[in-house]
């Protein structure tokens, strides 16, 4: 005789984890969150363009990636929180470091389009990434379970 175990993804715990998230995602204020974050991400991979420093290699490349990553991170988040709610915590990371890169690569004196374009859309990678970090921890609490 043997024992059938069922699979840990029909778990009722898994399963009542994974409807928080569910619940969090979807929320209206999670949606506008991530749909922000992934707008400010595409404006920060094309600012170079936008702004006029393409000529600058190395900035405009890091933009370009920098903008690039964040914008699959804020669809990830969007499309399924319950699997990417641990990288959460990358984008207010990458906002910081794109707010600080013009003058960490820019071997000269960045000009002011450059500083203004990044540091604002640093800033607001920063503040919208703290949001999704917040969605993320918010749909893990045991609190969460009961509202």
């Amino acid at each position: 005789m043997s024992t059938v175990h069922p699979s840990i993804e029909q778990h009722p715990d898994l399963l009542a984890l994974r409807a928080r998230y569910e619940r969090a995602a979807e929320s209206m204020t999670a949606q506008t969150t991530f749909g922000l974050t992934l707008l400010a991400a595409v404006y920060a991979a094309l600012s170079p363009w936008i702004v006029g420093f393409s000529t600058t290699r190395a900035l405009t490349v890091n933009d370009l990636v920098v903008g690039l990553v964040c914008a699959v991170l804020a669809y990830g988040f969007a499309a399924a929180l319950d699997r990417t709610h641990g990288m959460t915590w990358t984008l207010p990371v990458f906002g910081v470091w794109f707010a600080v890169s013009p003058w960490i690569l820019h071997h000269v004196s960045p000009h002011g389009g450059m500083i203004w374009s990044n540091v604002i859309a640093g800033a607001v990678l920063t503040f919208l990434g703290l949001n999704a970090v917040y969605f993320g921890m918010r749909a893990r609490s045991p609190e969460a379970q009961h509202a």
